[in-house]
């Protein structure tokens, strides 16, 4: 089952429509998609229609929020779609697979997912599968469904501090929070420890099991120069920790 209950899209479509194929950023980082400001703190959330959700993933992995690169992978997609999808579910899962860390970032993520054997446990021959033809396997999201910008640069979830702001945390608790507990014990993958940080949060609040995160994944960005050190300090305990979740919640036969 997927929802796609807490959607914006429908306010959205027709603006999305009206949009050039060569549009600008200035053309889709404007009042129009503004879904809400924090000027003290120098934030600002735009609409991007980020709104599928795979209820019945085994998988979720998790980011801080959708940077530009992806808002403008997300835009782009719907008007090339528009002739070709109808439904509003099929566009924005048609969106989650063309725009989830999309780029270098997803082939650095494969290949430690892999380097892990999470391939094996869920019956592929490469975790790239998810992005594809093993899609209903996965959801890919982030604590901070629409893209965040931090005096005009993608949100890091460093500054300010996410669980300290309040604009912040009243996203995540409505979106995310909302989302992941309505799923049936995912193994959930949080990149970085800033996402790590957000997921505790929502496990000591009964959001989520404890028991199903993967802590000590690296983000995967190319900008992360610490990756490969925190992967190989932590590949034996997250090893670990998908052999203990996959005999607690073994695949369906």
């Amino acid at each position: 089952m997927s929802i796609v209950r807490f959607s914006k899209f429908k306010q959205y479509r027709d603006l999305l429509y009206a949009l050039p194929s060569s549009y600008t950023v200035d053309m889709i980082r404007n009042e129009e998609f503004l879904l809400d400001r924090d000027e003290k703190k120098k934030l600002e959330i735009y609409y991007a229609p980020f709104e599928y959700v795979n209820e019945r993933a085994k998988v979720v992995i998790v980011g801080i929020t959708p940077g530009l690169h992806q808002m403008k992978k997300s835009f782009s997609t719907v008007i090339e779609t528009k002739d070709q999808l109808n439904s509003e579910e099929d566009i924005l899962h048609e969106v989650k697979k063309r725009s989830s860390f999309e780029g270098p970032m997803r082939k650095n993520l494969v290949k430690m997912l892999d380097e892990l054997g999470l391939h094996e446990y869920l019956g592929l021959s490469s975790t790239i599968e998810l992005f594809d033809e093993a899609n209903s396997l996965v959801h890919t999201g982030s604590v901070l469904n629409y893209p965040v910008f931090y005096q005009g640069k993608n949100y890091s979830g460093t500054t300010p501090d996410i669980l300290k702001t309040e604009l912040l945390r009243k996203h995540i608790m409505e979106g995310f929070a909302t989302e992941i507990s309505n799923m049936d014990q995912p193994l959930i993958i949080p990149l970085g420890v800033n996402v790590s940080k957000v997921l505790t949060y929502l496990a000591k609040e009964k959001y989520l099991d404890s028991g199903n995160l993967l802590l000590g994944f690296p983000h995967p960005s190319g900008g992360n120069g610490h990756r490969h050190r925190q992967f190989a300090e932590n590949k034996e305990q997250m090893q670990e920790m998908i052999r203990d979740y996959f005999l607690q919640h073994p695949m369906d036969k």
